[in-house]
């Protein structure tokens, strides 16, 4: 007769056969979409609800002419708009767009790709809570990949961003502001100016571990923010043990 334990190992390898282990590591291999899908409006994903295209991988844009470099851009504006709760899952966004996704409460981005980022790639106007932007990539985001204008936590994790001004910004002048936290993990940045920009004067906190950066000016920048509009100005960098947690060890090229 077979052992407990000889039913437990092929069951065990049957598993591992039908749900292989995804490597969790940033790649900058972009997929090729199959097809391309140009709305008029922003599409809503309903509260609690996970949209993945029937065909993988398929590039969402607004039409030629959606992008107007820096001008700011209001909800309409967007590819994409995540009720609370809400899921999106491996969509690519194409250059024809101006704010890609807007997370209107918590949400999570799971293989989301930004081929060209307009105005910002991903904008989260929870008031608590945590979204999760799981693997996925952007490239060319003249300013900010994430702009964080709402409250609570923000995770990154296994994220390739290439070109960019800032991978992560906590609003600097939002009329409301909030204290926030970012957490950056395993992620791939190539040639930018700032991995992560915080507001020490409202106790954000940026958490940074196991991250590549090429080319990359500064790791984590403090700025005192304002909720009058004003610009904040910086107030330093690098690790501090308060507001920047990290180690050097924790940054490879």
């Amino acid at each position: 007769m077979f052992s407990p334990k000889f039913f437990s190992l092929v069951l065990l390898g049957s598993l591992v056969a039908a749900n292989p282990l995804e490597r969790r590591t940033a790649t900058n291999v972009f997929p090729t979409p199959p097809t391309t899908s140009s709305l008029s409006k922003a599409m809503t994903i309903a509260a609690g609800t996970t949209f993945t295209p029937s065909q993988a991988y398929t590039r969402y844009d607004r039409g030629s002419g959606a992008c107007k470099g820096q001008t700011e851009g209001g909800d309409s504006d967007a590819v994409f708009l995540l009720e609370d709760g809400a899921t999106l899952s491996r969509v690519v966004i194409g250059a024809n767009q101006s704010e890609g996704v807007h997370c209107l409460g918590s949400c999570t981005l799971d293989h989301v790709y930004f081929e060209d980022v307009c105005e910002d790639a991903i904008t989260i106007k929870q008031t608590s809570g945590t979204s999760h932007i799981n693997y996925g990539g952007a490239k060319h985001a003249e300013d900010k990949v994430v702009q964080h204008n709402g409250g609570g936590t923000v995770i990154i994790n296994s994220f390739y961003v290439e070109d960019f001004g800032k991978l992560y910004r906590s609003c600097g002048n939002c009329g409301t502001q909030y204290k926030r936290s970012v957490q950056i993990n395993d992620v791939w940045a190539v040639d930018g100016d700032v991995l992560a920009g915080i507001n020490s004067n409202y106790g954000d906190t940026a958490t940074i571990k196991t991250t590549r950066a090429q080319s990359v000016d500064t790791i984590c920048e403090r700025y005192e923010g304002n909720d009058s509009g004003a610009e904040p100005p910086e107030t330093g960098s690098g690790p501090d043990s308060k507001y920047c947690l990290y180690s050097t060890s924790d940054i490879s090229s």
